[in-house]
């Protein structure tokens, strides 16, 4: 009885300290991993769904959860545009539509997957261009659980309390982007502050907003070109950072703004979004045209220019490097011992997290497989989302092991996310809750 009691004790402690709320881009500290006995291994378009939802418009942002609510956000456009298509490709580049569109906030409620309710942010026709694979609502959403804040490269911050009432909204005019691709960083939350980096072909700036007025605290004017990667508040052993990645520099930023160190040895797009497991920060970038495609792992406390020399793989603050190991669009993921690379290509590989030396090179997951999802993780598995809406499951360890394919025969581009014993997929059109045992329909 004793052995029974213990067992139940230690699983309800399993699931209390798994992920209650998802409210930010790979959720809490940007890592991805949500261990829950109660999450799904499998499922498809009809088995284990809770509830599915189709979502108006196109965005690729992911959703957000907090309490009983999940938060999208979309655009809709008053003519039907070219779709997009999977894969890696030139000549996406297209001018800036000429009819309207509506920039939208939905909260979609938790139990019944109804809309609860809806805001429109903004209506016009758009200011400027974007890829075609890309979408005017690429950015996540934030939450603390009082607000939400809803961030638009193009158009600017916009916050609303947990019912839809808006509260305030920072605003400003669209700028250039490299080859007018648009937009796609994230918003990220610490304490009363909210940060955004927006790198463009025009002035990059990293900005601090107050989470309660949307007045400026203080801004950064940034010597970069255009980025997609969402920044990172990285609270260390040492101090609390704002670390953000570029193609020219990565740079880390005091609470107050002030520059605390940089790194040059990025690939010439940087998308990979930063994160930290234990005291080490990772940090990578890999565009597919570069030779130089790098993954970092960097110790705390690091003042100035950290950067390699010439021949170097490490220095006293960047404990391993790899030079060709990062993937372009996916974020890479550290569960338990293991760095994993998800590559949009379709390959796979995994490295020692604390050493940075591989375990096992790249393997191909399957012919025609393209990835721009960033991978997850729970209860011993690494999952990886497909361009195709395949999501690929895969044992966690030393070994190279594929354990299956649930599909959801639709585009995905959205990173999903993860709480209370739940999956939410956003696809092109749909949303979708995934249970364990949530039945066939």
């Amino acid at each position: 009885m004793r052995t029974a009691l213990t067992a139940a004790f230690v699983l309800l402690l399993s699931i209390s300290a798994a992920a209650q709320e998802w409210p930010q881009f790979r959720g809490p500290g940007a890592r991805a991993v949500a261990d829950d006995p109660r999450l799904p291994d499998t499922w498809s378009t009809t088995d284990n769904i809770v509830w599915t939802r189709p979502v108006p418009g196109a965005g690729w942002g992911s959703p957000v959860v907090w309490g009983d609510a999940i938060f999208v956000t979309s655009v809709i456009r008053t003519t039907e545009g070219e779709p997009p298509r999977p894969g890696l490709y030139l000549g996406g580049e297209r001018g800036a539509p000429d009819d309207q569109h509506r920039w939208m906030l939905y909260a979609i409620d938790w139990n019944s997957g109804e809309i609860r309710w809806e805001r429109e942010l903004h209506a016009s026709v758009p200011g400027a261009p974007k890829h075609l694979k890309n979408s005017y609502a690429s950015e996540t959403p934030v939450t603390d659980g009082e607000r939400v804040y809803v961030y638009f490269g193009q158009l600017g911050v916009f916050a609303f309390d947990m019912n839809g009432t808006p509260l305030w909204s920072e605003r400003w005019r669209p700028f250039r982007t490299r080859n007018g691709w648009g937009t796609a960083a994230s918003p990220v939350l610490d304490g009363n502050r909210l940060y955004i980096v927006n790198d463009n072909d025009d002035q990059s700036f990293l900005i601090a907003l107050d989470t309660r007025t949307g007045e400026s605290v203080w801004r950064v004017e940034r010597d970069e070109g255009t980025n997609w990667s969402t920044p990172y508040v990285w609270k260390n052993s040492k101090r609390t950072e704002i670390v953000t990645t570029g193609s020219d520099k990565v740079r880390s930023y005091a609470q107050d703004g002030a520059l605390l160190w940089e790194l040059t040895g990025m690939s010439t797009i940087t998308i990979p979004t930063p994160f930290a497991t234990g005291d080490l920060l990772y940090i990578s970038s890999g565009y597919v045209g570069d030779p130089l495609r790098p993954a970092y792992a960097i110790r705390p406390g690091a003042t100035g220019d950290i950067s390699l020399r010439p021949g170097e793989q490490r220095n006293a603050y960047i404990k391993w490097a790899q030079l060709q190991a990062a993937s372009y669009n996916p974020s890479p993921i550290v569960y338990g011992d293991y760095y994993y690379t998800l590559f949009d290509r379709g390959f796979f590989t995994a490295h020692d997290a604390r050493t940075g030396r591989e375990v096992y090179g790249k393997v191909r997951i399957e012919v025609g497989a393209m990835f721009t999802s960033s991978p997850w993780a729970y209860n011993g598995k690494i999952f990886a989302l497909s361009e195709d809406g395949d999501t690929f499951v895969f044992r966690a360890g030393a070994q190279y092991e594929l354990l299956g394919k649930n599909s959801l025969d639709e585009m995905c581009l959205a990173t999903p996310a993860i709480a209370r014993g739940s999956l939410v997929i956003r696809t092109a059109s749909r949303l979708y809750r995934i249970a364990e045992n949530a039945g066939t329909k």
